[in-house]
């Protein structure tokens, strides 16, 4: 899903034109990368957090010249989503994936680990 798709579905969801949740959903994704590149955390009670995570250095390859490069450490933004959110994925996956043929190998086996717990 695009960010016009999400736009358009909020805006026909809440009756609220598509330009002030537009503008709404710019200034959100300003706020949290604002945040986010000052090393703070936003959390999002029921859905997640976004955050910075760093990377250790390490030593990469260009595998067609088979060189190895060392790659520095760096941060990188991350998201994290909250408990209930995974939740949520795991058993709406389980119920609408039933049956199919992709649930019969790793969807199977993970809803199956997932209701066991």
């Amino acid at each position: 899903m695009k960010k016009k798709e999400v736009v358009r579905e909020i805006a026909n969801q809440t009756g609220i034109e598509r330009n002030v949740v537009e503008d709404v959903l710019e200034d959100f994704m300003a706020t949290v990368k604002k945040h986010v590149v000052n090393m703070e955390y936003i959390s999002l009670s029921g859905f997640g957090r976004f955050g910075v995570k760093k990377r250790a250095a390490k030593t990469g390859r260009i595998i067609s010249r088979n060189i190895p490069v060392k790659v520095p450490a760096h941060f990188i933004p991350s998201f994290k989503p909250s408990k209930k959110f995974i939740e949520e994925v795991k058993a709406t996956v389980c119920e609408n994936w039933a049956g199919t043929k992709e649930s019969k190998q790793s969807i199977a086996k993970t809803c199956y680990v997932s209701k066991s717990q």
